[in-house]
């Protein structure tokens, strides 16, 4: 009876103790939208001073997403790439922007990012308006934070930090040993010897094909940021590439060999372009400026439809949830026929930053966009850090595709399978016995027990299927012989400098490049005014509420099952039921590795 009353108070003060810390929650939560909306709303309304030029400051230090979150904090996080784009673009032109300030990125961040944030501080720089970065190192080994302010007027370091920016580098964790070691036995099929998403759980090092696919891409990506860096700072490209590699070197020795421009500390940076901005200058956060909007265009004005896919691809809709964004095959294909039935949109960007997923999925996306342009909507790709896989299936259909030089496309190709876990669970004493009716197949996707020789031989031609049926529709979209697919796909991942060699994208640019393109084959001039018009809507107010505690409730309902799971002899049947999700459809996902 003590027990019972101890576990019945305890209960009690449980679920007060729950109530009182959702209570708080939804203050702080309704606090920061409220703050966020006050904020929004002073930005834009506030009054630009006579006399006072703006320096727009970025700060490239903290991770940044290719595009806008649909969270209801998302104002608490940095510009996306997409809405970086657009910022700069804007500010290369606006009178009232003197000048731009960089807090240098000092680590790392995605070749991509760093490729496009070059190429917009040099078209500011070429407008006449100084940019200024700072660094408090470049350190890491990583030349990628220095290619990202590559295309800087001046780069100032910190006397005391070092210049490391000298190559790339990739790490792969292999769990084929782990897995032999615990008596798992990883059952996988691959198209094809490229397709190396499956190495990391059958291999315990590089294949020769993973090797030679991942030092390629590496390469491209570090001659591109080579060639752009010399470029911008009217270096010999062979001289500068001599110099960064042979380092590293002090913040004396970066300056010496004119690598930097300028030692000095953030606070003399950031002086130094306030003088040159003018007398009363002023700072303004680059996301301020981006939300404080310019004079609208008229409403009816032609609209281009921006679609954006960001994460996984998965059946169903698409969430932004605590996991990160996902692709929803029918959200992405719902907002694909929404702006194609729209009479105003004259053309639709699909922004893609993927490493694919789902098959089934990406062919519900890659039937949407056919309909579009069967609709007479021209679709233009717009491919982010990651475009492969199934990122890469459902930009094929797209009338013209548009990657950075150092995307990673391509790996088009697909694996499958399951773990095997009988020998895993006896050591532990325990036994996982299915029984079945049906067709042998059945079992095939049961972690019990290995494949047979039919079962092993009916997955291959179920996946082979899928292999063809993706290098078919790439052939169709590219308009290139199926045999000319085949011979160049099989699973490997491309840069968008390889891909553009190969004719698997048509050209190379950014964000700002997929919108000039939209406005040429929707027929319409690089003066004409246009509304940019994101479909679907990001939630807003209520609906993004309503949206963020969706998520949570489902997290916390999945936390709790997961713990009874973890607290019972079933425990195991979690790794059952993990590798049969894997297995019910081929996965059309590239490698997880990123250069740093």
């Amino acid at each position: 009876m003590k027990q019972f009353w101890l576990t019945f108070f305890g209960s009690i003060a449980g679920v007060i103790a729950g109530a009182i810390l959702c209570v708080v929650f939804l203050i702080f939560l309704i606090g920061g939208l409220i703050g966020a909306a006050l904020e929004s709303a002073a930005t834009s309304d506030a009054p630009v001073l006579p006399g006072r030029a703006m320096v727009l400051e970025l700060d490239l230090r903290t991770p940044r997403l290719d595009q806008p979150s649909s969270s209801p904090f998302a104002f608490a996080e940095p510009l996306s790439i997409v809405e970086l784009s657009q910022a700069l673009e804007r500010a290369r032109a606006d009178s009232r922007v003197a000048a731009v300030f960089v807090r240098a990125n000092t680590v790392s961040l995605p070749p991509a990012q760093a490729e496009q944030i070059h190429a917009l501080l040099a078209r500011v720089s070429a407008a006449g308006k100084p940019v200024i970065a700072h660094a408090q190192g470049f350190e890491g080994g990583s030349v990628l934070p220095y290619f990202a302010v590559g295309g800087a007027d001046e780069i100032w370091m910190q006397d005391s930090a070092s210049f490391t920016a000298v190559g790339l580098s990739v790490e792969t964790l292999f769990l084929g040993g782990m897995f032999e070691r615990f008596g798992v036995q990883p059952q996988f099929v691959q198209f094809h010897e490229f397709k190396n998403a499956a190495d990391t759980l059958t291999q315990t090092g590089y294949t020769e094909a993973h090797r030679e696919a991942t030092l390629s891409w590496l390469g491209s990506i570090h001659d591109t940021a080579l060639a752009a860096i010399a470029r911008s700072r009217g270096a010999d490209p062979a001289r500068l590439r001599e110099l960064v590699e042979a380092g590293p070197y002090s913040a004396e020795q970066a300056l010496d060999l004119g690598l930097v421009d300028r030692l000095g500390h953030v606070a003399a940076a950031r002086q130094s372009v306030l003088d040159r901005a003018g007398p009363n200058a002023r700072l303004v956060d680059i996301a301020l400026y981006h939300r404080q909007p310019a004079s609208p265009a008229p409403a009816q004005a032609p609209v281009i439809a921006l679609v954006e896919a960001q994460g996984g691809i998965v059946t169903g809709a698409s969430d932004s949830g605590l996991g990160g964004p996902v692709i929803g095959g029918d959200t992405l294909a719902d907002a694909i026929d929404a702006a194609a039935r729209d009479s105003a949109v004259r053309a639709i960007i699909l922004r893609i930053d993927s490493p694919g997923g789902s098959a089934i999925a990406s062919d519900q996306i890659w039937d949407a966009v056919m309909r579009a342009r069967q609709a007479g909507k021209p679709v233009i790709a717009s491919m982010g850090a990651t475009a492969a896989s199934g990122g890469y299936y459902i930009a094929a259909p797209a009338d013209r595709i548009i990657a950075q030089a150092t995307t990673l496309t391509g790996s088009i190709g697909m694996y499958g399978g399951k773990l095997v876990a009988d020998e895993a669970l006896s050591r532990l004493g325990l036994n996982l016995d299915p029984l079945y009716v049906g067709g042998e197949f059945t079992l095939a996707q049961s972690p019990a027990q290995s494949w047979s020789e039919t079962q092993a031989a009916d997955y291959a031609r179920l996946a082979e299927d899928v292999y063809e049926d993706f290098t078919l529709k790439v052939s169709e979209g590219r308009d290139l012989p199926l045999a000319r697919i085949q011979q160049i796909a099989r699973g490997r991942v491309w840069t968008g400098a390889q891909a553009l060699e190969l004719g698997l994208v048509d050209e190379l640019g950014g964000f700002d490049a997929a919108l000039a393109s939209a406005r040429a084959l929707a027929g319409l001039s690089e003066t004409q005014r246009i509304r940019l018009q994101r479909f679907p809507a990001r939630p807003e107010g209520l609906e993004a509420l309503q949206a963020l505690f969706g998520v949570s409730l489902d997290t916390v309902q999945s936390a709790q099952a997961l713990n009874q799971l973890l607290q019972t002899p079933q425990a195991q049947a979690l790794l059952r039921q993990q590798a049969r999700l894997r297995a019910q459809g081929a996965d059309l996902t590239a490698p997880a590795e990123q250069p740093r």
